[in-house]
């Protein structure tokens, strides 16, 4: 079976974007859109972590425009392109005129002005912006609106879904650990094999790591890499873990008949000098923790390293908290500078991928309320959380319609005119657009916007948006370690 080839860039629209170049008014010059998050299903948030936009134009409008269009013979890019509309809409309801004009020109012309990366904005205030520099190509902003969307909804998601992980961990931390105990490897993602596809689960955790450490997804390290000017041999990108599985621990109770002869080994011969977690349930957890931990001490406290204890079945509230009151009973601790019980640095507690918001706050709650810190725990965030919330019962999955993200056009100049453009449903609500040029602001500390503007009142030297992109080139790029601080200050 052959590997499906790319498509080329100027089909990766929905069908009615490939006439709308007819459709627009005579004479129109420039057309300027917003992606703008316009009002949020979830309670918990009024406000969306800005993140994606510089992968995505690395991605798409830099590398894959350049080598599946830009350097493509002609032929072939407008022939595809016909091909299909031909087959799908018919030869009268389009024209691909605009496809060659695009090609000879030899670049694509359009700005995108935008927040910093990893800002957190409230509902309405605009993301970004994107208009055309060229005035023969006015229909182009909103004929990448499809892509966009698709390709930009889901890593502002995880980002948020891991910064108010993070708020949590933060306010515990704050409480019962101390400060020199990092709080960028409490969670981790585990979200990798519940994602819709391998680049979902890519972008997702790379949102994720804007807020933590630590992930199972390892070809996150070099997106982030290629996309955020980081090297994982310098700085901290994302860590990994090593950890048994069932499989493991399974095939080694059918050979031994027991279990405590692996975890003997894995202690003493495999991992002598290596931290490391053991997935304990395959049978019963409990047994494990209450019979053969105690009887593995000596080989435990002698261990280079930590052993996580992991429980992967029942409640996980339960299991994860009376785990640490366990191991407590057994191998003891100190009691930290701000009074609460840790355990001795050769175990700890972990588990894996059910930790909800909810469960995480629960956790930390019942640890901190019984006197221990809540680092003793190690907990693990899987698909469930990242494309889902729960509030007030109900269940609430991410969507792009989670923040109603959308690209509206605002403005446009006709024949040299300006003329700001809006929606405005009678019954559309939150549907209401900005009208005209956008001015993003900060006022008493908050993020704002004002519209209304033309591109000769705009107050340029006042706008928060700044141009990061500009005719095939990139002119701001923004690292991973900027955007982290920018997050978590």
């Amino acid at each position: 079976m052959k590997r499906m080839k790319n498509t080329n860039p100027m089909l990766l629209i929905d069908f009615y974007k490939a006439v709308h170049s007819d459709m627009l008014p005579e004479k129109i010059e420039k057309s300027v859109s917003y992606f703008t998050p316009r009002m949020s299903r979830v309670k918990m948030w009024n406000q969306v972590v800005m993140f994606g936009l510089q992968a995505f134009i690395k991605t798409y409008l830099m590398d894959y425009f350049e080598t599946e269009f830009f350097q493509k013979p002609k032929e072939e890019v407008l022939g595809e392109y016909q091909r299909i509309l031909d087959a799908a809409l018919g030869k009268e309801a389009y024209k691909s005129d605009k496809i060659e004009k695009l090609y000879d020109l030899g670049y694509l012309p359009i700005a995108i002005k935008s927040l910093p990366e990893g800002t957190k904005v409230p509902m309405h205030v605009p993301m970004f912006e994107i208009s055309n520099t060229h005035k023969d190509f006015a229909w182009l902003p909103q004929a990448l609106e499809s892509l966009i969307s698709a390709e930009l909804w889901h890593p502002m998601l995880s980002a948020t879904v891991g910064a108010t992980y993070r708020q949590i961990v933060d306010e515990y931390y704050d409480m019962s650990v101390e400060e020199n105990i990092p709080r960028e490897r409490a969670l981790g993602d585990f979200s990798f094999r519940g994602q819709e596809c391998l680049q979902s689960a890519v972008k997702s955790s790379a949102g994720w790591c804007l807020s933590f450490y630590n992930t199972a997804t390892v070809p996150v390290i070099p997106f982030l890499e290629q996309m955020y000017c980081c090297d994982c041999t310098k700085e901290p990108v994302a860590f990994g873990a090593v950890s048994t599985e069932h499989s493991v621990m399974c095939s080694n109770y059918a050979v031994d008949g027991d279990e405590i002869t692996l975890l003997r080994r894995l202690l003493t011969e495999v991992y002598p000098n290596t931290s490391f977690s053991a997935v304990l349930d395959s049978y019963d957890y409990w047994n494990v923790i209450d019979n053969v931990l105690p009887k593995l001490k000596k080989e435990i406290l002698e261990h280079n390293g930590c052993m996580l204890m992991r429980g992967d079945s029942g409640d996980c509230v339960e299991v994860v908290t009376k785990t640490v009151f366990k191991l407590w009973d057994i191998f003891g601790g100190t009691v930290n500078s701000k009074g609460y019980k840790v355990l001795d640095p050769h175990v700890k507690a972990i588990y894996g991928d059910s930790i909800t918001i909810q469960r995480c706050r629960e956790i930390y709650q019942i640890l901190v309320d019984s006197g221990f810190a809540c680092n003793n725990v190690s907990l693990g965030v899987g698909s469930f959380s990242m494309q889902c919330v729960e509030e007030e019962g109900i269940l609430k999955p991410f969507t792009r319609d989670t923040f109603s993200s959308c690209i509206k056009a605002t403005y446009c100049e006709v024949d040299k005119k300006p003329i700001p453009i809006f929606k405005n449903p009678k019954e559309g609500g939150f549907k209401k657009s900005q009208k005209g040029l956008c001015l993003v602001y900060e006022e008493d500390g908050k993020l704002t916007f004002q519209d209304g503007y033309t591109s000769e009142d705009l107050p340029e030297d006042k706008n928060l948006l700044e141009t990061v992109y500009e005719n095939g080139k990139l002119i701001k790029e923004q690292s991973l370690k900027e955007i982290r601080k920018r997050l978590h200050p």
